[in-house]
């Protein structure tokens, strides 16, 4: 089906802020595993949901990539709610946010990164302290 012109400028805007306008004629397979995932949370916002729900953003991504993960999600949290569910902490602590952390469905604990990681539950169910 063809696009109306509101659509192809939405979905323009959407690669405009995802880094993905460069790529906009290439097929998925050839981008990086980082724009991939990128591609995936375009796919995501452009039906402009309420929440965003985005697991392991950061896994398999370089360095940069990462980081621009992070500046991606902080930029969306601006106008999406986003529970992002991720292990690697160094990401974690670049979005500076509210942590949640789960054992077994239950909440272990709640708070800011630095907090949480002390938190006795959390390091017993985690570290195995």
């Amino acid at each position: 089906r063809n696009e109306t012109r509101g659509e192809r400028d939405n979905i323009h805007r959407i690669l405009e802020r995802v880094h993905l306008i460069e790529e906009r004629d290439l097929p998925a397979k050839s981008l990086s595993h980082g724009q991939r995932q990128w591609l995936a949370i375009s796919a995501l916002i452009i039906s402009e949901p309420k929440l965003l729900l985005v697991d392991e953003p950061a896994a398999g991504l370089t360095d940069l990539e990462t980081e621009q993960t992070a500046e991606l999600l902080l930029e969306l949290a601006k106008e999406h709610t986003i529970v992002v569910i991720e292990h690697d902490m160094d990401f974690v602590r670049r979005l500076d946010s509210t942590v949640t952390v789960l054992n077994e469905g239950k909440v272990l604990a709640e708070g800011p990164l630095g907090e949480v990681e002390q938190n006795e539950l959390v390091r017993e169910a985690y570290l195995g302290r």
